[in-house]
């Protein structure tokens, strides 16, 4: 049984993907995962597809746990009751990782310097999108949270103690921003030698959908943050995207005018369409984009 870290991959319903993924993981280790190398473990949550079944097909190499239930929290609390090592990283199965990306991932977390939670460089393929979505991420990808933060990557690696401070967190939507923000600067890092593939949405609909959801899923965040903040505590971290850092991107570079005004318009409809969530307290329905999982 491998001693080594333990990949977690939560899958709902992810056929088309999951083989990208676990291609990547496995490219390198045509015979299975050396003794001390991988555990990986799929979790196909609420499937209605064969996403089970792919994740079978790779053999003994793969453990496939299933669950009826729909629910990515649900996913990854399963996983780490049948994982067995750390570090731990988990992986979003619409996304792609490779066996060289997860060892450095594994690096960053061992060994004196070690922090506590690391990710990947992220890598957005643009061939096949609207305009309107390429410039949307021309500033997304510039600004100082994203590219400083753990979340928008689909892959999350933590340390034994980094998953005691994730396995404290309540269920969120936006589990990935809140276990970026449960850690402070110094005790996270981008590893630059890694790369994630993530693949953006390829019509503007679909990125409203993926904004949307992201809008709900902060003011989740947020909500929880305040109610959990003792009184008179500074304000908790936050990656909310302000007008200065815009205006601090537009200055340094003033071609980027069009891209701005699309960026704001995505984040005006996207809030607008987001209130009816908030207000009714659905934190549960996830709009999903399925223009990125096309071939």
């Amino acid at each position: 049984m491998p001693d080594g870290p333990s990949i977690v991959i939560p899958a709902h319903n992810e056929e088309r993907t999951l083989g990208r993924l676990l291609d990547g993981l496995l490219a390198d280790l045509p015979d299975g995962p050396a003794e001390g190398e991988f555990d990986l473990v799929v979790v196909c949550n609420g499937c209605t597809d064969g996403t089970a079944r792919v994740a079978a097909s790779y053999g003994p190499r793969v453990r496939v746990v299933e669950t009826p239930v729909p629910s990515k929290h649900e996913a990854l609390r399963l996983g780490d009751a049948h994982a067995h090592g750390f570090p731990r990283i988990y992986v979003d199965a619409d996304v792609e990782l490779g066996a060289a990306d997860a060892r450095a991932l594994t690096a960053a977390l061992r060994g004196p310097g070690a922090v506590l939670a690391a990710a990947p460089d992220r890598e957005l393929p643009m061939t096949g999108c609207s305009w309107p979505v390429r410039a949307y991420y021309r500033v997304w990808q510039r600004l100082p949270a994203v590219r400083d933060g753990l979340f928008g990557r689909g892959v999350i690696a933590v340390s034994g103690e980094g998953h005691a401070r994730l396995a404290a967190l309540p269920p969120l939507m936006a589990d990935d921003l809140a276990a970026s923000l449960a850690f402070a600067p110094a005790e996270r890092t981008v590893v630059p030698s890694a790369r994630v593939v993530v693949r953006p949405p390829r019509t503007w609909p679909d990125l409203i959908r993926r904004r949307v959801r992201a809008a709900t899923s902060t003011a989740q965040l947020e909500a929880h943050q305040d109610r959990s903040a003792p009184a008179g505590t500074p304000a908790p971290p936050s990656a909310r995207t302000g007008l200065g850092d815009l205006a601090a991107l537009l200055r340094a570079d003033p071609t980027l005018l069009p891209a701005l005004v699309v960026f704001l318009t995505a984040a005006l409809v996207a809030r607008r369409g987001a209130r009816r969530a908030v207000r009714s307290g659905d934190f549960a329905t996830w709009l999903r984009d399925e223009s990125s999982r096309r071939d």
